[in-house]
């Protein structure tokens, strides 16, 4: 029976950590032990984490050293074959850890398993749409291109995959090993887990594979990582660039276009906070930048082209209406979508 370490980057969280950690807690999979990274919280997030009296938790403090430093933490103190990682503000279904040990177990070849992700806002209620990317035959330029494991809390991966692609360096005063690599942290953003990703999956044996089941719950937070939209995109333009130190065919081949995609990715982001200008701006440097986006990805592209045009042009409270219509209609199609891939993976 796999031991499964959970690790929890914990820095400013406080209004959030408590459910976070009870989801952990309340894993129907009982093998696990549960690593909190206190990464010098200043907030009263430490002080509710102590108040769970579980013996498989484990607080381990540190001076700041962003997400990707208390990731790198949390895989050192790791004793588990598999290392999961919960951001300090999502929640996990109580099925989620048995569901990807039971994917990992029939799947040797597997090194990182992820899952389907559904929306709550920062009250913890559901929005009814879901991210729910391409789960099976995932090539590197897709890899590149849309970082189908989608969130920091979504992966379950094999400690093997990880001791493929460390390195040691010394950044904090002495040699360490390291598995996210911390020279690519920005502030207030952060890609170093689509670069973690792309290296395994580049340069090792393992595949990256999903489940198609909402097994965690994402926070669409506006204080968070994902609200500071152009500091998010310097950060994954690092990691495109990266790659052609390592994997220079995948570079020249899908670079332009993964840049491309992941400004689209940003407009939309634009839309949901409302950002009517950036929307517009960052939708026609997606096309700028590689205009094929047109012809191979349509809909995508043009659905964001509207949606960005009518923000910047309609009055707030219509289009507000015309978004909670299409946010309905979306989350129907997935639910269908998903309901229709469960039936496909158990049938396979």
């Amino acid at each position: 029976m796999k031991k499964i370490s959970i690790v929890i980057s914990v820095y400013g969280a406080e209004k959030y950590i408590a459910a976070t950690v009870e989801s952990a807690i309340q894993q129907t999979y009982k093998n696990i032990e549960i690593l909190i990274i206190d990464d010098a919280s200043p907030d009263r997030s430490i002080e509710i984490c102590q108040q769970f009296a579980d013996s498989r938790i484990k607080i381990i403090h540190q001076e700041n050293r962003g997400l990707p430093g208390a990731r790198n933490t949390g895989i050192r103190h790791a004793t588990g074959e598999c290392i999961a990682f919960l951001d300090a503000d999502d929640i996990w279904l109580p099925d989620k850890v048995k569901k990807h040990v039971e994917h990992l177990n029939n799947s040797p070849n597997i090194g990182v398993s992820f899952s389907y992700s559904a929306f709550i806002n920062e009250d913890g209620q559901r929005l009814g749409i879901y991210q729910t990317p391409k789960c099976k035959e995932i090539t590197l330029p897709y890899l590149l291109c849309r970082n189908p494991v989608g969130n920091g809390s979504s992966g379950v991966i094999r400690r093997e995959a990880f001791e493929a692609i460390e390195f040691e360096d010394d950044l904090h005063g002495t040699p360490e090993k390291f598995y996210f690599d911390e020279r690519l942290r920005c502030t207030s953003a952060d890609a170093t887990d689509l670069d973690c990703w792309l290296r395994i999956a580049a340069l090792t044996r393992w595949k990256i594979e999903g489940i198609p089941e909402a097994l965690t719950l994402y926070r669409v937070n506006s204080n968070g990582l994902s609200a500071n939209m152009l500091k998010q995109l310097d950060a994954i333009e690092a990691v495109i660039n990266k790659t052609e130190s390592y994997a220079p065919t995948l570079f020249h081949q899908a670079g332009s276009r993964a840049k491309s995609s992941y400004q689209r990715h940003i407009a939309r982001r634009a839309v949901t906070m409302k950002s009517s200008v950036m929307a517009v701006e960052m939708i026609h440097k997606a096309i700028q930048t590689d205009w094929r986006i047109l012809i191979e990805e349509p809909q995508r592209t043009y659905l964001t082209l509207a949606a960005a045009y009518a923000l910047y042009l309609l009055p707030l409270p219509l289009y507000n209406q015309l978004e909670a219509t299409a946010l309905n209609i979306a989350g129907a199609i997935q639910r269908r979508r998903m309901l229709a891939d469960a039936r496909l993976d158990s049938s396979a």
